[in-house]
């Protein structure tokens, strides 16, 4: 910053800058508004159907959500400029202030050729100056002849001498305090200056196009201070091996920084996709837990989702290390080990996910050749990288799983991918029994959940692990929901589309060909139950066959549904129902279902085109009676179950539905209920409203109280009183919800609606059993072996 450019600095069009970006700012922000409680909410209720309903919807909320990034970019900018606006005319007050107080001391500031200055005593008869620069020049003077003798006059010679020198160290003092204190002012707003210059272009940077997300600066030096903290933090990682307090700054930086995303973007630039790979594969051996691998992964994943060039450098960087070999020590482990590890926490960018996870594919049917060999073969032991404890992270496949499964739209890509082709060289065959009917094309869903050999791991204690295939399964339900998994529907959640609807259909005939890949990894059902409970609608669907368009009045759903075979479902619900967390999740989602759905049907402002029937009766039966089917088919799993253990399995399963009552219950009293498709995204305005969160609520509390006091049972339940039990619990809830919904609607004939859904759910409840013996009689227990 030169001397005279602050000391004589206008501000004005600063000002007026500042200025125009609040206007912006409050333009943007009413847009926002607009668009949310405008754009979106009538997008939600419109009645698109197929490819409309999927990619108009998807552009609405995308094109509010730019909205909202462009808000908040344009606050930090105009944060940062009058913060720096601020700062330098603070600056620019104190440089005169200065000047002013050197003047009533008779110092002179002037400026010099390229912005410097000197600092002049201007006091009669002193020629003493210092420079900008902080050198002096000139001689204090004085000397001359008086009375008396000889002696008396040097005397006076060496007193005045003195005087004068003393006098010079005194204007030199002032002099080389005046510069200091000028040079520091100018210092000062040089780093405000340059700093919100650097800050400027690198927020601006991180989206290449639109505007980037994350959250608005407040000040120049929040943001300047995040970039100066990236450069330390970078050059921590550069260096190698770490003192002990180096590898507490470092962790202490990144614990701080890690959602910043400018902090974010230049740490992962100024490291490098190389020097993170080889600062992990060393140190990871050292840690004792997962504090620096979590903050570095947290770090890495905010900093993909920057679109600045550097950044898309530096993710193809690391793609295309995947397969280079990094060594720490005596021992080496592949590109795609180190980063999957770092993986495990945040949410990474999908573009990035979608290159990473194919390079990755690409690498394993290389190794593995198309799938002959082992994950265990091709991975091998390697570095010890993960130290979160629930495996040794040899196997990169499981830490990219975890970072699927908070990144819907890449987990949705990345499943639905080619892993091998009919023509292409491998050994997958459409009968494994008979080779002559040729190979098949295997997605990479069928070979990761059907096809791949998981590597054996276990945890600290010795006990087996099984985290490949569970976190396998949490980005399967990422990529079925459209939403992270374990993240509940909401009033903003997207209806399915036809990529997601793809893999609920996989996941139901990968199910139901081999019941073994489920009931042999019972801990996938808690993700598969809350699936299979957001195609609620799509079950029902399917269990009403081609009904020439009655099912779609019957069980309203906005968005694609998923392609499912009745045999194929009946086999899948029935072995979901083995499974402890599969069969709560959908024993409370297909209850509260049952009951917004009544809701929905008996509100009496539903439009004509869209009622089923104009006999209320009639309708009620028909979806107490899928209720019915759907509650058979999952008590005859359990009842398979209980045939292996039969105390202890009972009453496990009790537990796990008393367990999940807070988490039901709170979805119902959002006013969500279960399933996207229906209640999270209501058909033209049909709202189901506070009288199906009470009935939803009702039953929720009802299964919950059920499940209750079957833990506290001391004998033996038989598979027939499981059977009757659950069976006068669908009839039971079915009654309850119309009686409820019937008073809040004022129907005059609440008992004999619900004396007919009860009825109805009593036959459903005994169809399944019929379904079963003609569909899935195989899948039934052998209780001598």
């Amino acid at each position: 910053m030169k001397l005279d450019a602050l000391r004589h600095g206008n501000f004005a069009s600063l000002d007026e800058a500042v200025r125009d970006w609040s206007r912006v700012v409050t333009q943007l922000r009413t847009l926002e508004r607009e668009a949310r409680d405008g754009m979106c909410a009538r997008a939600e209720r419109a009645n698109w159907e197929g490819a409309a309903s999927e990619i108009s919807r998807a552009f609405v909320t995308k094109t509010a959500g730019e909205f909202a990034d462009a808000a908040t970019q344009a606050t930090s900018i105009r944060n940062i400029l009058s913060d720096v606006r601020g700062e330098l005319a603070s600056k620019r007050d104190e440089l005169n202030r200065a000047i002013e107080r050197g003047r009533a001391k008779d110092l002179l500031v002037v400026g010099t050729a390229g912005g410097g200055f000197e600092v002049k005593s201007v006091a009669p008869c002193d020629a003493t100056a210092g420079t900008g620069t902080g050198t002096s020049s000139g001689a204090g003077s004085g000397a001359g002849a008086g009375k008396g003798s000889a002696a008396d006059a040097k005397v006076v010679a060496a007193a005045e001498a003195a005087a004068a020198l003393q006098r010079e160290r005194i204007v030199n003092r002032e002099i080389h305090a005046l510069r200091d204190e000028l040079q520091r002012i100018l210092n000062a707003a040089t780093e405000s200056d340059t700093t919100a210059d650097r800050v400027l272009r690198t927020l601006v940077a991180q989206a290449e196009r639109g505007f980037s997300s994350g959250p608005a600066y407040r000040d120049r030096d929040t943001a300047a201070a995040a970039l100066r903290s990236a450069d330390s933090m970078a050059a921590l990682m550069k260096k190698g091996h770490l003192s002990e307090p180096e590898l507490a700054s470092l962790k202490a930086g990144l614990k701080k920084y890690a959602s910043d995303p400018l902090f974010a973007e230049q740490f992962a630039v100024r490291s490098g996709a190389r020097g993170t790979l080889d600062f992990w594969a060393d140190r990871a051996r050292f840690e004792k837990d997962h504090e620096l691998q979590k903050y570095l992964g947290l770090t890495l994943a905010e900093a993909t989702r920057s679109d600045s060039p550097q950044m898309r450098a530096w993710e193809r960087g690391m793609v295309d290390l995947g397969d280079e070999s990094i060594s720490a020590g005596r021992r080496e482990a592949k590109g795609f080990q180190v980063m999957s590890n770092l993986m495990r926490w945040g949410q990474y960018d999908n573009e990035f996910l979608k290159g990473y996870g194919a390079e990755l594919i690409r690498v394993e049917k290389e190794l593995g050749e198309n799938g002959r060999a082992s994950a265990e073969d091709i991975w091998g032991d390697s570095l010890p990288l993960n130290r979160s404890r629930t495996d040794a992270g040899h196997d990169p496949m499981t830490g990219f799983m975890q970072a699927l499964s908070k990144s819907p739209d890449a987990a949705t890509a990345f499943f639905n991918g080619t892993f091998v082709t009919e023509k292409e060289d491998h050994e997958f065959f459409v009968d494994p029994e008979n080779e002559d009917k040729g190979k098949k094309g295997l997605s990479n869903f069928d070979y990761l959940f059907s096809e791949r050999d998981w590597p054996v791991t276990h945890h600290p204690g010795g006990e087996e692990s099984f985290a490949g295939p569970e976190f396998m399964a949490s980005a399967l339900e990422a990529a079925a929901t459209g939403r992270m998994a374990g993240e509940a529907p909401g009033p903003h959640s997207l209806p399915h589309t036809a990529e997601q609807a793809k893999i609920m259909s996989a996941v139901v005939t990968a199910v139901s060909e081999s019941e073994e890949r489920l009931t042999h990894r019972k801990y996938l059902g808690d993700n598969l139950g809350r699936i299979a409970a957001d195609y609620l609608p799509d079950i029902n669907r399917t269990l009403v066959g081609p009904s020439l368009g009655e099912s779609a009045k019957l069980f309203p759903l906005i968005g694609t549904q998923a392609e499912i075979t009745k045999n194929d479902l009946m086999r899948f619900l029935v072995t979901m129902g083995q499974t402890r967390e599969g069969n709560a999740a959908l024993e409370y989602g297909h209850k509260a279902y049952m009951a917004s759905l009544m809701d929905y049907h008996l509100n009496p402002n539903l439009s004509s085109e869209l009622r089923h029937s104009s006999d209320s009766s009639d309708t009620l039966s028909k979806v107490s009676f899928r209720a019915g089917e759907i509650g058979g088919a999952l008590t005859i799993g359990r009842q398979e179950a209980a045939l292996i253990g039969p105390t202890e399995e009972d009453k496990a399963f009790s537990n796990e539905v008393s367990q999940g009552k807070n988490t039901w219950a709170g979805l119902v009293g959002a006013g969500v209920g279960v399933g996207v498709s229906f209640i999270g995204t209501p058909v033209l305005g049909a709202v189901a409203g506070g009288a199906a969160t009470t009935v939803g609520s009702m039953a929720i509390e009802y299964v919950s109280q059920q499940a209750e006091a079957e833990t506290t049972r001391k004998t033996f339940r038989s598979v027939g009183e499981i059977w009757e039990e659950q069976q006068a619990s669908i009839m039971i809830a079915s009654q309850n919800s119309v009686l409820k919904l019937g008073e809040a609607h004022e129907y005059s004939d609440s008992v004999a609606l619900a004396n007919t859904a009860g009825s109805s759910a009593q036959a459903g409840f005994t169809a399944a059993s019929a379904n079963f013996e003609r569909m899935s009689k195989d899948l039934e227990t052998d209780v001598h072996r």
